[in-house]
């Protein structure tokens, strides 16, 4: 089994989804590089993991992921420049977090904010 890049569908819809995919798919062993492209919702992992454990690790955050494409690593593209993409919100309605008070019991025992 031999290096590969394999392309996975995510949606990355500001810089926490980002962030949290990043870290999931860090985790996993065999990883010689990962990349985000924001705009094409994609994320490239090369090395020798398998492409359903990435999609794996990125379900376990929360996000719905697909494999695009398995291959053979190509020759580095020339980086783009932070100029070239679209800067990513900070926060999107999917990660926004619903705060929850418990209070004594007295008739109603919880509160959402």
């Amino acid at each position: 089994m031999g290096v590969k890049k394999s392309v996975i569908k995510v949606n990355i819809n500001c810089q926490i989804c980002k962030t949290e995919v990043l870290k999931a798919v860090t985790k996993l062993m065999d990883i010689d590089e990962v990349s985000v492209d924001s705009e094409k919702q994609t994320v490239s992992v090369t090395g020798l993991v398998d492409p359903v454990d990435v999609v794996k690790q990125i379900t376990k955050v929360g996000k719905v992921a697909e494999v695009i494409s398995v291959g053979p690593p190509t020759k580095p593209e020339s980086p783009k420049k932070p100029d070239d993409q679209k800067p990513l919100p900070p926060c999107c309605n999917d990660c926004q977090l619903v705060a929850v008070s418990y209070g004594p019991y007295n008739g109603g025992g919880c509160s959402i904010l």
